[in-house]
């Protein structure tokens, strides 16, 4: 069995202020047993729309559920997260951020490491999120 790709897209679309022109995906299902998604921020994944500028929960709130959309089209689930990974740009939003996280990953316990970065690919996303999850058999 192939990798699966879940929500193809090109850089070129979703940056088109940068010259950039790489075919990635928001996740990949590895082998029917592993979901890798793309670091995940406040955006419709439709539109690809930034949404709640400068508001550092309410972007892990929509980062959340674009996460467990992802997840679900993966045939997976919050509970099988396994590995997250949190970049912030400010660690002053860390509060905001990990008790919006932590709503959603009640019960849960996966692995997590927090990093504060410089910045982050648009100017206004403050925070991005990146999981690793397991499908159940």
């Amino acid at each position: 069995m192939a990798h699966t790709r879940i929500r193809p897209f090109n850089t070129k679309e979703t940056y088109p202020e940068q010259n950039l022109d790489n075919d990635l995906s928001q996740g990949v299902v590895a082998k029917g047993t592993m979901v890798f998604l793309r670091g995940q921020v406040s955006q419709d994944l439709d539109t690809r729309e930034s949404l709640h500028p400068a508001d550092a929960g309410a972007q892990t709130a929509k980062t959340m559920a674009n996460i467990k959309m992802l997840l679900e089209e993966a045939g997976s689930e919050m509970a099988h997260i396994c590995r997250i990974v949190v970049y912030l740009t400010d660690i002053r939003h860390r509060e905001a951020v990990y008790q919006e996280m932590g709503k959603w990953l009640k019960g849960v316990h996966p692995c997590s490491t927090g990093l504060v970065v410089p910045a982050l690919a648009r100017p206004e996303w403050v925070v991005e999120i990146e999981i690793t999850a397991v499908i159940p058999e």
